[in-house]
């Protein structure tokens, strides 16, 4: 018979050849893999204890709590497999099952929510999602995975948040999914949650440390998939096929693919990638000036408290939609109950400035960047964030007639143009100071009678006053700023205030009056 190494060595010999080759090709284009998150994976899992069979895997997965599927993006089969699982778990029918993913950011749950109850189809799941632009892989099986998932599960999450892209912000990314998975488990106190998430998150020190810190009563497993060193070992056993090997308790490792297999699925996403040819992507602009005012304010986009921070600011992140997807923006502000005259109004704003945001959908539409007026939608985005996005979240809309014509909507709406006037100058400083010819003093007896005005004529003259007070007090602000009259933890503050309780913007707007009157600026 054979000896272990020789058999390693006759079932290896090709596939080494090959792979080496492909490996080759691969580090050229991705040199990801001399990070250290990377290396500990790789260093994690080099043994076995023993060989496991089918029945064997069955068990484990039914003594779990919370089940770790390590996720290899460009194979197919590793998403198959996930499926497969998550399907056999449910139909063993004593106990509910819970599927969270990597592949969606937490900040896109209502699209995922929506999906769910058949409001949207796969193709406009797949575009709002952004799945081709921000993950890239193939469709196909992750969205079987989804349809299993929708089939025989109590519910989807999204589970990851950005930035993918920077590997020195991958234990923050980490620390997130571990939170939204404990949110989850309290959700669901008696399903079992199937995890599917890329396989170097599930080195020992890196997920599955923080679910045991946050969860410890919970029965974690990992489920690996084709693990290199696990599988060129267990070509070494007399076994014709391995199926999987326990690793440790915790811990095993399926066999579904060979490394090449795995390999050249990569090369092949790395070409298609190389090859692609689209128009304009907005989203990352977006996102980079929402995180640099973030940045500036201090504003920690990972909190997972309320409090001084918005929690988890990274999961409220807004869609970004371009002409492209014109059609589909129209249904979707339909189906969120906006009005025609709204989206016309949107439309019409789009055209002059070059984009919008709208607070009703939390999303943005733009068909030419233009800094200065982006700028201000990403403040008043980040505005809006850190009230919790009271708009899309509680269903309510500001713009309800009766409603504007209250002089609380009036001191409301001063704060949001001011502190996106502010934001706007702080990412645009070129950006000039409103024009104040013809205008009347600013006073807090003066924004009292402009109130009062403002609710007793039309909605469009109120919108119009309370836009020209608002841009004054918020470059008048950013001069207090640049002279240090005005610190960043002042105006974090500001953007924190929550104006829905009556008085609280007027007392607002008198406070921010009184400060610009101290410094000498009115």
């Amino acid at each position: 018979m054979a000896s272990t190494a020789n058999l390693r060595s006759r079932r290896s010999a090709a596939q080494l050849t090959a792979l080496a080759a492909v490996e080759r090709e691969i580090r050229a284009q991705d040199s990801h893999s001399r990070r250290k998150y990377l290396r500990e994976f790789n260093q994690a899992f080099r043994h076995y204890d023993s060989l496991l069979d089918s029945q064997q895997i069955q068990n484990a997965l039914r003594a779990a709590d919370i089940v770790l599927i390590g996720d290899y993006h460009a194979l197919p089969a590793a998403q198959r497999y996930a499926a497969s699982l998550v399907e056999q778990r449910a139909l063993a029918g004593d106990r509910r099952v819970v599927l969270g993913v990597e592949t969606i950011f937490a900040r896109d749950q209502h699209i995922l929510d929506e999906w769910w109850r058949r409001e949207i189809d796969e193709s406009e799941l797949r575009q709002r999602i952004r799945f081709d632009l921000d993950w890239g892989y193939d469709w196909t099986p992750f969205h079987e995975l989804l349809i299993a998932a929708r089939d025989h599960a109590e519910a989807i999450y999204g589970l990851d948040c950005m930035p993918r892209e920077d590997l020195r912000k991958i234990g923050a990314r980490d620390r997130h999914a571990a939170s939204k998975i404990k949110e989850i488990r309290e959700r669901h106190p008696n399903a079992v949650i199937f995890v599917l998430f890329g396989e170097s998150h599930l080195a020992p020190s890196h997920l599955p440390r923080l679910l045991n810190e946050q969860m410890p009563g919970a029965k974690v497993l990992t489920v690996l998939q084709n693990i290199d060193s696990l599988y060129w070992r267990a070509a070494g056993e007399p076994a014709d096929k391995v199926e999987a090997v326990r690793v440790n308790d915790d811990v095993l490792c399926v066999f579904n693919a060979t490394p090449l297999e795995k390999y050249e699925s990569y090369r092949l996403c790395l070409d298609q990638w190389s090859r692609c040819d689209s128009g304009p992507d907005f989203a990352p602009t977006i996102y980079n000036l929402i995180d640099s005012l973030a940045s500036f304010l201090e504003i920690n986009r990972y909190s997972p408290h309320n409090g001084t921070q918005p929690k988890f600011l990274v999961d409220m992140l807004p869609e970004v939609h371009g002409s492209s997807s014109d059609a589909m923006l129209r249904r979707l502000l339909s189906r969120k109950g906006v009005s025609e005259q709204e989206r016309e109004a949107m439309l019409a704003a789009v055209e002059e400035r070059g984009s919008a945001y709208l607070p009703q959908v939390n999303t943005f539409y733009i068909r030419g960047f233009q800094m200065m007026h982006a700028a201000e939608d990403a403040a008043r985005f980040l505005h809006q964030a850190c009230q919790g996005l009271p708009r899309r979240v509680n269903g309510t809309n500001r713009e309800d007639v009766g409603q504007a014509r209250s002089t609380d909507y009036f001191y409301t709406r001063v704060i949001e143009h001011a502190v996106a006037f502010f934001g706007s100058r702080v990412l645009h400083p070129s950006r000039p100071a409103p024009s104040t010819e013809s205008a009347q003093p600013l006073s807090r007896a003066a924004c009292d009678k402009a109130a009062q005005e403002a609710a007793r004529g039309d909605v469009e003259k109120s919108e119009s006053t309370g836009q020209e007070w608002g841009y004054r007090l918020g470059s008048l602000l950013y001069d207090s700023y640049l002279a240090g009259d005005v610190s960043q933890s002042s105006m974090r503050r500001l953007f924190l205030a929550h104006l829905d309780e009556p008085g609280v913007a007027r007392k607002i707007c008198a406070a921010v009056i009184a400060k610009l009157r101290a410094a000498s600026r009115i």
